[in-house]
């Protein structure tokens, strides 16, 4: 059994940008689009680099 691409994975990188972008416009004008607080942002950036780096900095065990 092969998986095909279809639909949005299937076009060409620049035109899901185009489109992605178009979308993000829209949103913009119709006042639906989330704005980001700076705390919001803070914790997304957190939370992302724990995922993507294990963790962080890992804190020195006292003995």
């Amino acid at each position: 059994m092969s998986t095909r691409l279809r639909g949005f994975a299937s076009m060409d990188p620049e035109k899901q940008r185009e489109i992605a972008r178009k979308g993000g416009r829209a949103a913009h004008k119709k006042g639906t689009a989330h704005q980001w607080t700076s705390e919001e942002a803070r914790i997304a950036g957190r939370k992302g680099g724990e995922a993507s780096h294990g963790g962080g900095r890992r804190k020195k065990s006292e003995s």
